[in-house]
């Protein structure tokens, strides 16, 4: 598909915060980290509630092959241009490789602490995540979910600082 293994910066960084800017979904991690843990919540709740007798182990190799799934319609040109067209990630053009592949790692730590974590605990750090990195970036996975499906102008314009 043609990407990039590391940012083509030259470096890898383990934390790159700076959303509009060539080097997001470059490096290790970047605010978009924490949907992914999400991911692993969500993919941890709904295997257990439709496939509770299956073992533990083999949830999560689902939970892994939907993840990485998701990483690879994520960065075909249909989805990157969806992206440009209705979210405020303008610049972005695919994940390098090794933030795909921390992607999918961060999913499974979200799985792996919704299988140990009380219910509750799960669902505050969901909010906790969501509305912080909301407040620090405009954006979280509800709001990329929102606009990727259907666009609000409105909504738009709050995330670009209108």
């Amino acid at each position: 598909m043609g990407r990039i293994w590391v940012c083509k910066c030259g470096y890898i960084k383990w934390w790159h915060g700076v959303v509009f800017s060539s080097e997001n979904s470059q490096h290790i991690s970047d605010w978009y980290t924490f949907s992914h843990i999400i991911h692993g919540f969500g993919f941890y709740t709904l295997l257990w509630f439709f496939f509770r007798r299956m073992s533990l182990s083999l949830r999560l190799v689902i939970a892994t092959m939907l993840e990485t799934a998701w990483e690879v319609l994520e960065n075909t040109a249909m989805v990157i241009q969806r992206y440009r067209e209705v979210t405020i990630s303008l610049d972005y053009f695919g994940d390098s490789i090794l933030n795909s592949t921390m992607d999918t790692l961060a999913m499974v730590a979200g799985f792996i602490l919704a299988c140990r974590l009380p219910v509750w605990l799960v669902l505050t750090l969901t909010i906790i995540m969501e509305v912080g990195v909301a407040y620090f970036i405009r954006d979280n996975l509800i709001l990329n979910i929102i606009m990727l499906i259907y666009p609000f102008q409105a909504l738009l314009r709050w995330q670009a600082g209108g």
